[in-house]
């Protein structure tokens, strides 16, 4: 497996700063080389790699997209999505250790029931079976299942066939410690940071969400990031 590691962020245009903090985290914490992505839909339209009508309705930009990221990386290691509104806190390589090769995928097996009805942004909270799984997946690029999932099956599946992870066999699937994928508002804070923040209700870059938990670390990496731009 090579040591270069890709990671494809979820970009939404409503939310370009929380993907500016979310690839800063994980470049400043990284001890391994690591390709760092924004997958854009109007990017991968234009690829030809997604065709799907236009949905409304969706949470985010990359609501279905995410599924294209082993078949964009075109390699055989291991490649990591993660949505825009996480904060890295730790070096993502510590994941890289635990992986088993004969696993397809790996995520963290949320079970729970959402705390509220509706997001910090003003999102109806929905549930349903395996909610939040496909929020943080890391990928085996050399295994059958990887390679089935093609533009083909994005395109034409169904959303719950795809975020349910139905295109890999539960067998396959392995799981990811709590942390590397921690449901800011969902789960209790706890005493020591999680490795990979998910502020999936709303974070920080939204007026209404300044003191959801752990906001003062993703303040914090904002500001190194707006450092970086006085200084480019």
């Amino acid at each position: 497996m090579s040591t270069r590691l890709k990671v494809y962020v979820g970009y939404d245009s409503r939310e370009d700063i929380a993907w500016q903090v979310c690839r800063l985290s994980l470049n400043r914490h990284a001890s391994i080389p690591v390709e760092v992505y924004p997958l854009r839909q109007d990017t991968v339209r234009e690829l030809g790699l997604y065709t799907r009508p236009q949905d409304k309705g969706a949470a985010t930009e990359f609501s279905l997209t995410r599924f294209l990221v082993p078949y964009i990386a075109a390699h055989e290691g291991w490649t990591v999505f993660v949505d825009c509104d996480f904060l890295f806190t730790t070096d993502i390589a510590r994941l890289l250790d635990s992986l088993d090769p004969a696993k397809a995928a790996y995520v963290v097996q949320h079970d729970y029931v959402p705390r509220s009805a509706s997001k910090m942004d003003g999102q109806v909270q929905t549930t349903y079976p395996r909610k939040n799984w496909s929020s943080f997946m890391v990928f085996n690029g050399a295994h059958p299942a990887i390679k089935a999932l093609t533009p083909d099956v994005v395109n034409t599946q169904s959303p719950a066939y795809l975020h349910r992870l139905s295109w890999v066999e539960d067998k396959d699937l392995g799981a990811l410690d709590l942390g590397w994928n921690f449901l800011e508002g969902e789960y209790d804070k706890p005493e020591q940071v999680p490795p990979a923040i998910h502020y999936t209700n709303g974070g920080p870059w939204f007026p209404n969400c300044q003191d959801v938990d752990f906001a003062d670390l993703w303040i914090a990496e904002k500001a190194r990031f707006e450092k970086t731009l006085e200084t480019a």
